[in-house]
């Protein structure tokens, strides 16, 4: 028989029985007590002390918990004291005191009957969460006592969980099962319920601000399509409550200082698997911004401070500006050393003319250095490997800036799946302690898998690649794809700091066969190259490849340059590059620029005589809602000498996912008399992009774009004409199994043979 709610099936009578007893019998003992003390006889000394029934629990333990002691006084409040105390512990079901003259004093017993040990944890009628997810959210496991505290806590985590998933009817019962006179069995019951989502969302008493606005500042969302990659559309009590803060805020940033709420109204439908949300809220009035004034500051005058502050009397009290204005001089500061350097807005509020005075009251403080940098959840990645990315050391004089430009670097090396660094001040000592903290994330990946690519059709690939190797940032990568008109190995290994010195090193053999529209091209090289940062955002390169090409089954009618180029030859070259890299982010970057300079040298030997230079500009600006603009510039130029022709697979070939989107590989530059593409030595590309949010939290974004431009060959006229533009839309996952894109471009000016439109799609690359 199975009682719920921590009944055990033991005779509960004999347990009341037993309660009883140990409490006459304390009682008869206090009484006695009592009449001793009234008489006057002195209070006995413990001179024995004896613990009895404790077998998971040490004998130290309870001692450690209790006043009673040999050689102390005896207390019966000290008695009651550490009885009580002894509970708290959680490992007794019963305690039990007894008490014998001995050796002119006392011999106190402590008798105890140990809680059961929960053996086994099951659950049952759980249909839609396995069992296995449910373990991971209970902190009781087999072995633990049979805690009635710890059990129904955990009976909250179940259902907390399961309304995180939409089960928000969801109930559950704890049954425990004795197994043995001292180990039971715990089950917990579930009744799941139907899953409930959010089908409707209603916002009452926003009148100065739309629904649209009110409900864009919300997590809580209205289930849609996508539902499954995000987890929205699900009702979770805490996530109301953040939102409900999050509406203050807009319309605090709007001036409505005095805008109230009151808890959200729920309704469910009547199959009860329907949710409907009413938030109802008062607005009040609007405030504007009275004057605003600046004391207490020294180091820097109040016409520096007042650069930095974008709220101006006349304006609408906005907290949100207030707060980043705060924040601007506070980082102001900071980035002299001024670590606990803070701003105390004092706000007086006038209700009858609806305004604001503010004062802002600087608290400049000392100057700080850094202290100890202390690093940890670093299991595999080795110090070293963080310190010299930091660029703050022990030492130097505290600057957030610097600090924040750690954090950025830190991110970019790709290894940990979150970084923390946390400033800890000693004042008395004026410094600054960093504690950085990371979770690590598996950096190496061996992956196969398919796919189609709109330039080369359905392919086959495969990788095994370590991008943090031993720990010490080596990358090492082997790669393999195959599709309709290309087969490609590659094997990398890149160290980002050879030899402990700020200079990365790189090596790389490959095999590349590539069919192109009139000819097939096999090639066979390898490369090494070297490269330094010259400041914090500036870098450069410089490698050394020898390639031996082969061109064959070139097509019928395949013109005279491209048969001129037949057969085998050797390409040793040297290609140096400087680049200039802003952005704050390399994967998902939202703002800064990266502009970088390609060129490469043919001629240190080998068969052919080139140059080819490529001056390649990305800029991001963030936008309202997350978004973000982004142009990106190209320009290059690539020419034979020494009476040696430009190689055709070293021409600019404009059309596709990477140049201009909605054109087939080619179609954006010349053709030769036979119409075909022969590629040119000149390209000129502009792409314009509007990023946006789709689902946030799996990573997915959205894209309008706009391309311009075209590769020309520079023995012919080059007319405007030949530009070519298009314009499309598109979605970027940022996978686990690297950025995957998926874009539709449309041909603005579709000449003869070309599609008015294409569907792009790549793997593993950014644009």
């Amino acid at each position: 028989m199975t009682k719920p709610y921590m009944f055990r099936n033991k005779p509960v009578k004999r347990k009341k029985i037993l309660c009883l007893f140990t409490t006459v019998l304390l009682s008869f003992f206090f009484l006695i007590a009592g009449d001793i003390e009234t008489q006057a006889e002195p209070i006995p000394t413990i001179k024995a002390l004896e613990i009895k029934g404790n077998d998971k629990i040490s004998t130290a333990t309870i001692l450690s918990k209790i006043r009673s002691t040999e050689g102390s006084v005896f207390s019966r409040d000290a008695v009651k004291e550490d009885i009580k105390n002894l509970y708290k512990i959680g490992y007794f079901e019963d305690i039990r005191i007894e008490i014998e003259s001995y050796e002119g004093g006392v011999k106190l017993f402590f008798i105890f009957i140990e809680k059961p040990t929960v053996t086994s944890i099951d659950f049952q009628g759980n249909d839609e969460i396995e069992t296995e997810k449910l373990r991971e959210n209970i902190t009781i496991t087999a072995g633990a006592v049979s805690n009635m505290s710890l059990i129904l806590d955990n009976v909250q985590n179940i259902i907390s969980f399961y309304q995180s998933e939409g089960y928000w009817l969801i109930s559950v019962v704890p049954i425990v099962r004795d197994v043995t006179e001292d180990a039971v069995a715990l089950t917990y019951r579930i009744d799941e319920g139907p899953k409930v989502v959010i089908r409707g969302i209603e916002i009452e008493g926003n009148n100065a601000i739309p629904d649209e606005r009110v409900m864009k500042a919300m997590k809580t969302k209205k289930r849609w399509f996508l539902s499954f990659m995000t987890g929205s559309g699900i009702y979770k009590k805490d996530q109301i409550a953040e939102d409900m803060e999050r509406i203050r805020r807009l319309y605090h940033s709007e001036g409505y200082i005095y805008v109230a709420m009151s808890e959200p109204e729920i309704k469910l439908s009547p199959d009860r698997k329907k949710l409907y949300l009413k938030m109802s809220l008062s607005e009040g009035d609007r405030y504007n911004v009275e004057d605003i004034k600046i004391q207490g500051n020294t180091v820097y005058t109040t016409d520096e401070l007042f650069a930095l502050i974008t709220i101006s009397a006349g304006q609408i009290f906005n907290r949100t500006a207030l707060r980043s204005d705060i924040d601007s001089i506070i980082d102001k500061y900071m980035d002299k050393g001024y670590a606990r350097a803070d701003v105390n807005p004092v706000i007086n509020i006038n209700p009858k003319e609806k305004t604001v005075s503010i004062t802002l009251s600087v608290t400049e403080g000392e100057i700080f250095s850094v202290g100890r940098i202390n690093i940890s959840g670093n299991t595999k990645t080795r110090d070293k490997v963080i310190r010299r990315e930091m660029r703050l050391d022990e030492g130097d004089t505290f600057n957030k800036n610097l600090l924040k430009r750690s954090y950025q670097r830190l991110n970019n090396l790709n290894y940990f799946e979150s970084v923390d660094i946390n400033p800890i001040p000693r004042p008395e000592d004026h410094f600054i302690d960093m504690e950085i903290r990371v979770k690590e994330k598996l950096t190496g990946m061996l992956s196969f898998g398919g796919g189609y690519s709109s330039i080369d059709s359905f392919m086959i690939m495969g990788e095994i690649s370590q991008s943090n190797l031993f720990g010490k940032g080596y990358q090492i990568k082997l790669k393999a794809d195959h599709s309709g008109r290309r087969t490609n190995y590659n094997l990398s290994f890149r160290d980002p700091w050879f030899m402990d010195r700020p200079i990365s090193a790189s090596i790389g053999v490959y095999n590349d066969s590539t069919e192109y529209p009139d000819y097939d091209k096999r090639a066979t090289g390898g490369y090494i190259g070297f490269g330094k940062e010259f400041s914090e955002y500036v870098g450069g390169r410089i490698s050394y490849s020898i390639e031996e090409a082969n061109i064959t089954d070139l097509s019928e009618g395949a013109s005279i340059i491209i048969k001129e180029q037949e057969g085998k030859r050797l390409t040793s070259s040297i290609s140096p590059s400087i680049w200039k890299d802003t952005r704050d982010n390399y994967i998902d970057p939202s703002t800064g620029r990266r502009t970088a300079f390609y060129t490469t040298i043919a001629g240190l030997g080998g068969d052919n005589y080139f140059v080819r230079s490529v001056i390649d500009s990305v800029s991001f600006y963030p936008l309202f809602w997350k978004t973000v603009f982004s142009i990106r510039g190209r320009l290059g130029y690539a020419t034979g000498y020494n009476d040696e022709k430009l190689p055709l697979y070293e021409r600019f070939y404009v059309g596709g996912i990477n140049t201009i989107r909605g054109l087939g590989f080619g179609e954006g530059g010349p053709r030769n008399e036979n119409d075909e593409i022969i590629g040119g030595d000149l390209e000129a590309i502009l792409n314009a992009e509007l990023i946006f949010p789709i689902a946030k939290e799996a990573g997915l974004k959205g894209v309008f774009f706009y391309d311009y431009g075209g590769a020309f060959d520079t023995d012919n006229d080059i007319s405007a004409n030949d530009l070519r533009s298009t314009a499309g839309f598109g979605a970027r996952w940022f996978s686990p199994f690297g950025p995957i894109r998926l874009e539709w471009g449309f041909n603005l000016d579709a000449r003869k043979d070309e599609k008015s439109s294409r569907i792009e799609f790549s793997m593993g690359g950014l644009f």
